[in-house]
């Protein structure tokens, strides 16, 4: 008598395609906040791009951006990329102190990052008098370094929520590892707009403010 053979689907545990079915969900779910948010930044980098050298008056990029404190904050997030890389492939095989480790020290440069920000912010507040209200600069500046600010602070949360779930044991590195790395997306999302953010900001922007205005019209002598 012969054997039916046995289909793969009938083979596989019955709480595989759950799983899978929720990690497919969850990819989708966040590729489109992450295409979202890509909009909302991708308005805020033309607005500031309009902008350039269309602020005579007030403080000016070249007398208030300093590249030193800035450049340490980017390198420490740009970091934090790869430590949380680090973190998800270390619970991928079961490493679960390595994983911490690493997800705390992704937190670390993160919060690095946010403290130099503001006190990079309140150097120019009270040492260069920049404020949100100076001018047209003072405004987008404010506007989209803060935009993107808040948005590595909600990357934060969800990191210190992960480690807190994995120290009070709520998280099992066979069943969550592949939902985590996707929870990790948005990090690696906020890293690569830092990318046009400190580009844009400190060095296409680094013009003077009245450069547009002595751009002769129409190339004529």
């Amino acid at each position: 008598m012969t054997s039916l053979p046995v289909s793969t689907s009938s083979a596989m545990p019955a709480s595989a395609a759950p799983l899978r079915a929720a990690y497919s969900r969850a990819k989708v779910g966040m590729a489109s906040l992450i295409f979202m948010e890509s909009a909302f930044f991708g308005t805020f980098l033309v607005t500031y791009l309009y902008y350039i050298g269309k602020s005579p008056d007030g403080p000016q990029p070249l007398d208030c951006l300093e590249l030193g404190p800035v450049t340490v904050n980017s390198v420490c997030l740009f970091a934090s990329s790869a430590t949380v890389v680090f973190a998800v492939k270390a619970l991928a095989r079961g490493a679960v102190a390595a994983f911490r480790t690493w997800l705390l020290i992704t937190i670390l440069l993160g919060l690095e990052f946010i403290v130099g920000t503001g006190l990079e912010w309140n150097t120019l507040i009270n040492e260069k008098g920049l404020t949100i209200a100076s001018n047209a600069f003072g405004t987008n500046y404010y506007s989209l370094v803060g935009f993107h600010a808040f948005h590595v602070i909600i990357g934060l949360l969800i990191l210190i929520g992960i480690l807190v779930l994995s120290l009070t044991g709520c998280i099992d590195p066979r069943r969550d590892h592949a939902r985590i790395d996707v929870a990790t997306w948005y990090w690696h999302f906020v890293d690569a707009v830092w990318i046009f953010v400190f580009a844009l900001v400190y060095f296409i922007g680094r013009v003077p403010q009245d450069f547009v205005g002595h751009i002769p019209v129409g190339g004529g002598l």
